[in-house]
Formats: C-alpha cells, sequence, structure tokens
C-alpha cells in the first residue's frame, strides 16, 4: 500500500472541493495575468477567426464564391485528391489509400510493447513487401505504376517509416561501434557519424539523387525515390546513433562488467539488459530526432519527389480558382501536426509508463 492510501473497509475519502471559476481564473496573480494574457490572445486573433470560419467557403461552394475574401476550403476539398495522392493515376488511388492505412495500422500495432519482438520484424517486413506492390504493381494482375508518379502522403509516411525503421538499427550498430574498445571499429564510426552530421540534409539529398548518377556506369540506373531513401536513413542513423550514445554513458558501466562476469554473452547482454535501459533514457531526444525526421520529409521535393508541397503549390496555380496558396499550405502543416502530435502523444505515454514502472 503506497504512502497517503487508506484502505480501511467502510472509510470514504472526503470530496476535493471544488474551485469557483473566479478562484480558478482571478485566484492568485499568476491567474490573472494568464486569464488577461489569453483574453488578449483571443481577441486578436479574430480576424484570423472570422478569415477561416465565419467568411470562409467550406467544401462543396464553387470558385465564385471564394472571391469573397474568406478562406476557401472549398479549394481544399476540390483538390485534396491531388494533395493527398500526387500524380498518381487517380483510377489507381485506391492502392495508394490502401497504403496510408496500411502504415497507420502497423504502427498502432507497433506502439503497444507486448508486440514488441521478432514477430513483429517479421510483419514490417511483409507489410513493406505489400506497400511495394500495392503502389508500384506489375504483379497479380495490378498494372504497373512509376515511382516518378508516386507522391503525396503515402511516400511521405514510407519515407519518414521507412528512414527511421531501417536506421535505428544501425544507429545502434553505430553507437555501440563508437562506445566500443577497439580502435580501428572505433574510429570508422566516429568518422561516419561526424561525417553526416557535418553535413546539411539537403546536400545529402542532392549528392543522392543528381550527382551519383554521374559517378555511375551508363548502363546504371537506381531510382531517384530508393536514393532519397537511402539519403534520409543515413541521415537519420546518424542522429540516432548520438542519441543512444548518450543513453549508454547514462548507464553505470558496473553492469556490463556484471554481466561479463557472469557469462553472459555480449550480444545478449547488449540486448536484454544494456539497450533496454539506454533507450528508456533518451526517450524525449528520440521522440525529437523522429519528428525532426518526419518534416524533413518535406525537403524531398527539391530533388524532384512530387511530396503535399509540391502538390499543394501546383494545386494553386489552378487559374479556376482566385489563388488559395494560403489554405493549401495550411492543410499540409496540418496533416504534419497531426503526425508530429501522434509521435509526442505516444511519447509522453512512454515516458509515463517508464516513469510509473520505476516508481512502483
Amino acid at each position: 500500500m503506497k504512502i497517503g492510501e487508506t484502505n480501511v473497509p467502510g472509510m470514504v475519502p472526503p470530496p476535493r472541493p471544488r474551485q469557483s471559476w473566479r478562484t480558478l481564473f482571478f485566484g492568485d496573480w499568476l491567474s490573472i495575468c494568464l486569464t488577461i494574457l489569453s483574453v488578449l490572445i483571443i481577441i486578436s486573433l479574430i480576424p484570423a477567426f472570422r478569415w477561416a470560419v465565419l467568411d470562409a467557403t467550406w467544401p462543396g461552394g464553387t470558385p465564385e464564391a471564394c472571391r469573397t475574401g474568406g478562406a476557401c476550403w472549398a479549394f481544399v476539398g476540390a483538390k485534396s485528391r491531388l494533395i493527398l495522392f500526387g500524380l498518381y493515376p487517380p483510377q489507381y488511388q485506391w492502392r495508394a489509400t490502401i497504403v496510408i492505412v496500411l502504415i497507420i495500422a502497423m504502427v498502432l500495432t507497433s506502439l503497444s510493447p507486448r508486440f514488441w519482438g521478432a514477430r513483429l520484424a517479421v510483419l514490417w517486413v511483409g507489410g513493406i513487401l505489400l506497400m511495394l506492390l500495392l503502389m508500384g504493381g506489375g504483379y497479380f494482375g495490378l498494372d504497373r505504376v512509376p515511382t516518378s508518379q508516386w507522391g503525396g502522403l503515402p511516400v511521405i509516411l514510407m519515407l519518414a517509416v521507412l528512414s527511421l525503421g531501417i536506421g535505428f538499427p544501425i544507429a545502434i550498430l553505430l553507437a555501440l561501434g563508437r562506445r566500443g574498445s577497439l580502435p580501428v571499429t572505433r574510429a570508422i564510426c566516429t568518422f561516419i557519424i561526424e561525417l553526416v552530421r557535418g553535413l546539411p540534409l539537403v546536400g545529402l539529398l542532392f549528392v543522392a539523387a543528381i550527382l551519383l548518377p554521374l559517378f555511375l556506369p551508363p548502363d546504371w540506373t537506381i531510382d531517384k525515390l530508393f536514393r532519397t531513401l537511402v539519403a534520409l536513413t543515413i541521415f537519420s542513423s546518424a542522429y540516432l546513433a548520438e542519441v543512444v550514445r548518450g543513453g549508454l554513458q547514462g548507464l553505470d558501466k558496473g553492469q556490463g562488467e556484471a554481466a561479463r562476469a557472469l557469462g553472459i554473452p555480449y550480444w545478449k547482454m547488449v540486448w536484454h539488459i544494456i539497450l533496454p535501459q539506454a533507450i528508456q533514457n533518451v526517450i524525449p531526444p528520440l521522440t525529437n530526432t523522429a519528428i525532426v525526421m518526419v518534416k524533413n520529409t518535406s525537403l524531398v521535393l527539391i530533388v524532384g519527389i512530387f511530396d503535399m508541397l509540391s502538390a499543394a503549390r501546383s494545386a494553386s496555380t489552378d487559374p479556376t480558382w482566385p489563388a488559395p496558396s494560403t489554405e493549401g499550405y495550411l492543410f499540409v502543416a496540418a496533416i504534419y501536426f497531426a503526425i508530429c502530435a501522434a509521435i509526442s502523444i505516444y511519447a509522453r505515454h512512454l515516458e509515463n509508463r517508464v516513469r510509473a514502472r520505476s516508481h512502483s
């Protein structure tokens, strides 16, 4: 029984006193300041509220109705397919929709610790193959769609999930190699991490998408989307490696020495003792890196990948509509915010879970 808990039969704890709204909003100087600040912010946002809600033209409206001055959400409704799926053929967009649902389902399945293990890895391999089959086609009666026509939300999700999923094991190896006792391995891992961290992601994308084909033999072709994925994976693995290394440095050396004294093999010690504790210690920076990588997928437009930003910009050039580029970019920003907020909420859940288990 925890300190302060009453477990005597027949005794009910007294109800908590309810605060009045005056006490809640004007109970002390801090509450007064926050209340006044909130009211000022709400008043200052009224023009934006009128633009976005009161004077807006909602989906189903006409382009002529969008010339009244309010937000043109009808444009977002009319161009949502282009923004979400890019140049993917409209008659096959059901395949891209299944890929989005599949990625979300697999990510949700992976969130529960009870599914973590070898079966989850096999599930991800099968899911990735199914996603590539649905997007690319060419088998089982599915018409082939080249990767040059892939775009929009499915590509963004695939790049983010695959770059983080493939980059994380590489990051663990780099972090262990940098902290290892072998000087050659430590030097190689350190050189790779520092080299990648010293380059901007835009430079890596240019090297992978534009410079690399110039150094290959004429009959060698590597898909641009695959090269972009490799660049994102290398970038994420270097940053994740430093995060994991920080978690490893926070552990007591005595745990490894005790495991070696008990004769536990190195990889069993790392997998069952060292890594779980190290990753628990660095959940906030891991979350930060994952969110940064999701946002970095918006940079693939500079190497010719038709992502959601490119699609929103192309949709805004339609002369039928009165240039509602702001609404298109807000729609894309809302999707990115939803993804990043979901990652942050899950990370907070993991932190609370770890904190509760450490205090139990």
